[in-house]
């Protein structure tokens, strides 16, 4: 019976062995496929890095391009707001000129009452009253800065 227990452990040895080399088979093949994992993991970790990298480069110069726009929108805006009250000035000047033209044409009309067309004396008269109202626009345009109409 010695011997048939000495056979019966060493066959038992013998599976076992045979199943352990079973599982290392399959725990190498398993490490193996772990490190072309991490290999692959690397090489994606290694791009993640550069493409951060990228965009903080990127984040920097739009910083600059807004802080850059900022300045040239804010000079911009500045030289717009000159303008217009420039073109306002120019417009309210414009209004006094307008205005003194159309008394010089009102003041150079003929008269067409009837009983001015019949008077010779009163026709001088209202060339006369244009010639007035012409010499006082042209007084109040030298007084205005010298603006010509």
């Amino acid at each position: 019976m010695n011997h048939s227990l000495g056979m019966a452990i060493e066959t038992l040895v013998a599976i076992l062995l045979m199943l352990t080399i079973v599982y290392c088979v399959m725990l190498n093949k398993r490490l193996t496929r772990l490190k072309a994992d991490e290999h692959s993991l690397k090489a994606v970790i290694g791009e993640l890095i550069t493409a951060t990298e990228i965009a903080e480069r990127a984040i920097g110069g739009l910083k600059l391009a807004v802080r850059d726009v900022n300045e040239n929108l804010g000079s911009q805006l500045a030289a717009a707001t000159q303008m217009s009250d420039q073109l306002y000035k120019q417009l309210g000047e414009a209004d006094n000129v307008v205005r003194r033209l159309s008394k010089i044409a009102i003041a150079a009309r003929p008269v067409t009452n009837p009983e001015t067309v019949a008077a010779p004396a009163a026709a001088k008269a209202s060339t006369a009253k244009a010639v007035a109202a012409a010499a006082e626009a042209f007084s109040e345009r030298r007084r205005s800065n010298g603006l010509a109409a």
